[in-house]
């Protein structure tokens, strides 16, 4: 989820903003970049799985969009290898200039969505509000989860609703999808210490697509889950299937919508 972030540029250049509590980074909107930022602090699922990191450990960042979770994590431990993917071509820029500025050498960034199996799929990119992009994008779904969000954060309900007006004007462009089995083989990654999953409805699908041989490699996983059509059952059913326990929380500011933050962990 995306807290509004106000005027930003359309697929524009990218832009330097310095985060709260944190290091400058690019991004296509600086506001948003703050907000997702928001999302990486104490006390929640993301700061939790960065700070269970060791140096050398390997990240796998799905729905990278920036990058921030691997900066993060990066900052936590600097010795840490990044395999990241992000589908949007803006937000795929500005990814890569943070991971050359943030993340050891050896990292890797791919321009595509992750899917349940190889192709090219049709994403939705929300100039205002990156963070919630695509290949599953609701606009009125994601308009009430915002909705609820601004509301429970304090802000006047008519407020609520002149801000995210047009907050999830879409652009739809085709992308290519890889599965995280592709990943993994084409950067010959031995082991995924942690696992994240930011993809916007899609992260059955990508956990559908690691294949058996590559399912012992991953060791944790940390996903925002649509808990639409009993989709967090099915995730947390996929994952104890294959030897992990897990945990699901939801930021009291989401109260009452259908995204949860869900943790996993396989006994090291």
């Amino acid at each position: 989820m995306n807290a509004p972030g106000g005027a930003g540029p359309d697929l524009g250049e990218p832009l330097r903003q310095q985060l709260p509590d944190g290091p400058a980074v690019w991004c296509s909107n600086g506001p948003a970049a703050v907000a997702m930022w928001r999302e990486m602090l104490p006390p929640g699922a993301y700061d939790r799985a960065a700070r269970g990191l060791r140096d050398g450990d390997t990240v796998v960042d799905i729905g990278a969009n920036i990058g921030l979770l691997s900066v993060l994590c990066a900052r936590t431990r600097p010795r840490i290898r990044v395999v990241a993917a992000e589908p949007a071509p803006a937000l795929h820029a500005c990814l890569v200039r943070n991971l050359a500025e943030h993340a050891a050498p050896g990292w890797a960034a791919e321009c595509a969505a992750v899917a349940d199996r190889p192709g090219r799929l049709r994403f939705t990119y929300y100039p205002e509000a990156p963070g919630n992009s695509g290949l599953h994008a609701d606009r009125a779904a994601d308009d009430e989860i915002t909705l609820t969000f601004l509301r429970n954060s304090g802000v006047d309900p008519d407020d609520a609703v002149e801000l995210v007006e047009g907050l999830h004007e879409g652009v739809e462009f085709t992308v290519p999808a890889v599965t995280v089995s592709d990943l993994l083989r084409r950067h010959a990654v031995p082991r995924v210490d942690l696992l994240k999953v930011d993809v916007e409805r899609a992260e059955l699908d990508v956990l559908r697509g690691i294949e058996d041989e590559h399912w012992p490699l991953v060791h944790a996983v940390v996903a925002e889950v649509h808990d639409e059509s009993g989709r967090l059952a099915a995730v947390q059913d996929l994952l104890r299937r294959h030897g992990f326990t897990t945990e699901v929380h939801q930021d009291p500011l989401l109260a009452g919508t259908d995204l949860y933050e869900l943790e996993a962990v396989r006994q090291r």
